[in-house]
């Protein structure tokens, strides 16, 4: 296991693929850490690509400093992490949370990032509202209050019957609340649709047709702000294609890292 000690925290990170190949930078949703990645990492291929994931602040192995968090914080931990790691440019793979950090970061060091995938996310990802009540909820009665509510969210009905999902379901759990609640204060905070409207860079949007955390119209809306993007649905998939339909996300990221960026 790798530790990254950086200014801001101490983040947990994990490389595969060819040390010498593209870098590829995996940023996870709320509520789970590196693992999230595992399904598509193994059909990727094992040259060509640098494959770098990390667990954010309050997550997985990584410290979790005091709450609240905003993006620019998560934004200038990974961008940390970049720095520590000498990933000078790479492409960037976000869902849900991470495709905020990524937008973010694309919009602050347009020289990092060559492309970015926005997976299940937006630039603007629910009301401060509802996650104020969120938040409330949660430090009232714990994630676990909350849990079943969110799985419903992140899959589709049939994989909710698997008993994979109840690892996920584990995973969810097991995050520290301080951690989880900083990043829900995160998204609560940001509109990147200002931001991301600017960007000029190669983008694929992908969505999940029975996501109901960041519904396919989102996704879709989201990417059309990035002049030239293209959109992708992953039938039967929900807030997370990548655990549900691993070998669909794979071959959309494959697609996109040759036919648009040429790697």
């Amino acid at each position: 296991m790798k530790i990254a000690r950086l200014p801001s925290a101490d983040i947990h990170w994990r490389q595969d693929g060819d040390p010498d190949g593209t870098p590829v930078v995996f940023a996870n949703s709320l509520g789970t850490e590196l693992r999230l990645w595992d399904k598509v990492i193994d059909l990727l291929p094992e040259t060509g690509l640098r494959l770098i994931r990390f667990d954010k602040r309050g997550h997985g192995l990584s410290s979790c400093p005091e709450s609240p968090y905003s993006m620019d914080d998560l934004a200038s931990d990974t961008q940390q992490l970049l720095d520590h790691l000498q990933i000078g440019s790479c492409v960037f793979v976000g869902l849900s949370i991470g495709g905020m950090i990524g937008q973010l970061l694309s919009h602050r060091q347009p020289e990092r990032i060559k492309g970015l995938v926005l997976s299940n996310t937006g630039a603007k990802m629910g009301e401060a509202a509802m996650w104020q009540d969120r938040i409330a909820r949660i430090r009232a009665g714990g994630i676990e209050s909350l849990a079943d509510a969110i799985l419903e969210r992140w899959f589709s009905e049939d994989f909710r019957q698997t008993a994979e999902c109840l690892a996920w379901r584990h995973m969810l759990v097991r995050t520290p609340t301080e951690g989880y609640i900083g990043c829900c204060e995160a998204i609560a905070g940001a509109d990147l649709t200002d931001s991301t409207s600017g960007l000029r860079l190669p983008v694929l949007g992908i969505g999940g047709s029975e996501d109901l955390a960041s519904p396919p119209a989102m996704v879709r809306g989201t990417a059309d702000l990035i002049a030239g993007s293209r959109y992708v649905e992953i039938s039967g998939a929900g807030h997370l294609p990548c655990v549900e339909k691993p070998d669909v996300f794979a071959g959309h990221l494959m697609t996109f890292l040759k036919e648009d960026l040429h790697v």
